[in-house]
């Protein structure tokens, strides 16, 4: 006996999918202004002079949403994209996002034919692998495009500077691989002490010397981070790769605020349940946190799943009603409770987690004290399940 026919499905309704979108399911989102990456892009731009610029969007562009803010950067006339693997490539391929893209991270063999089919430009830190690059690139018909990566005190990947002519020289004889650019990478131009990074740039300069030996044009440089940017105006060359400073954050603290940085991301979420707590009921898992008397407790429905750091439990604050409250107890995978004291909140109040409200702002610098670690891992560890909502409050600064 045959099965019975499917019952057909009505197509939904443009209700029902607004509904049933993220941002529409879920209080907790993240708001990024697309004026404030713009702004902080002009800025940047002003700050270099003549260098382009290459958007290091790595990491889901440090939290913010990788395809949004690639078009964003192709809109305003970047001249490259940066990311760290292949498929943070082949995603903006996908999105029809067209400018020069370079993957910054090594490289297996077996990925080359992928880089060259999407014109990805590859990272090529040996003599072998830039053979390896040529030969595929000659099997295929194509022509490749790398930049060349020289170690100067990183200790990642690239061939040390004291051992780079053998590659500047494979290079110059290749067929099938144009080489648009040599680059390196700072450790330390982040730091109050500039003085690895000066040698840094030293080593560096003494790589590009060879090209001047050979009598051979010497491909783009560049080598500064945003801490380069920021605080080695010697190091900007021919191209500069702005990551975190992009999204309006500096470096470390102790980075010098030499320019006008406007952060982009706000997190919010809100009240979800309100509950009065006796004195001596402890709260949470682990009993961490007992009232010594009666209190009033929200919860807010965000958590170490979505990347709010359990190591903040006891630390972190949330700003609710124009005022700062302490998080009390273990944070949860998807729930945190917050200590009004004897304030008042109500259902569905907007919670800042971060970014400025009423007055009021949290930094991403005291998110990452309260966990012991760095903001790049705050930024970078917000989950994608949590939505990202794209707003523009305009920018002062522009193309």
């Amino acid at each position: 006996m045959a099965p019975p026919a499917p019952l057909p499905l009505s197509p939904p309704s443009p209700l029902h999918e607004a509904l049933v979108s993220d941002a529409a399911l879920r209080p907790t989102h993240l708001e990024v202004d697309l004026g404030a990456l713009r702004h902080n892009l002009g800025a940047i731009r002003q700050h270099v002079g003549g260098a382009r610029i290459m958007a290091v969007l790595k990491a889901n562009a440090y939290g913010h949403g990788l395809v949004p803010v690639a078009r964003l950067m192709e809109a305003e006339g970047v001249a490259a994209i940066g990311v760290a693997v292949l498929e943070e490539g082949l995603r903006l391929r996908e999105a029809g996002v067209a400018c020069p893209i370079l993957v910054m991270g090594g490289i297996l063999g077996s990925q080359i034919p992928l880089f060259i089919d999407q014109e990805l430009m590859l990272t090529a830190s040996s003599v072998d692998k830039l053979r390896a690059i040529e030969a595929c690139a000659a099997a295929m018909g194509k022509r490749a495009r790398v930049h060349l990566k020289v170690d100067t005190g990183m200790e990642r990947i690239g061939v040390h500077w004291y051992s780079a002519g053998p590659l500047i020289e494979e290079s110059l004889r290749l067929q099938h691989v144009d080489v648009d650019g040599i680059f390196s990478h700072f450790a330390n131009s982040d730091a109050a002490d500039l003085s690895h990074a000066r040698l840094q740039l030293e080593r560096y300069h003494e790589v590009l010397d060879l090209y001047r030996r050979h009598g051979a044009p010497c491909p783009t440089r560049h080598i500064a981070n945003s801490g380069g940017i920021l605080q080695l105006p010697d190091s900007h060359l021919d191209l500069v790769r702005p990551g975190i400073a992009l999204y309006g954050v500096y470096p470390s603290p102790a980075t010098r605020r030499s320019l006008d940085l406007r952060p982009a991301l706000t997190w919010k979420s809100r009240v979800v349940y309100f509950k009065v707590v006796q004195a001596g009921n402890p709260v949470s898992y682990g009993s961490t946190w007992t009232p010594d008397r009666p209190v009033r407790l929200v919860t807010v429905p965000v958590g170490y799943g979505d990347g709010y750091p359990r190591r903040m439990s006891g630390r972190a604050e949330l700003i609710l009603r124009g005022r700062r409250f302490p998080v009390v107890g273990t944070i949860c995978m998807d729930q945190v409770m917050v200590n009004l004291g004897w304030e008042s909140a109500w259902n569905d109040d907007e919670a800042v987690l971060l970014g400025e409200s009423e007055g009021q702002r949290i930094t991403v610098e005291e998110l990452a004290e309260w966990a012991g670690t760095i903001s790049y891992e705050i930024l970078t560890g917000i989950n994608t399940r949590v939505p990202r909502v794209y707003v523009d409050r305009g920018s002062a600064g522009g193309r």
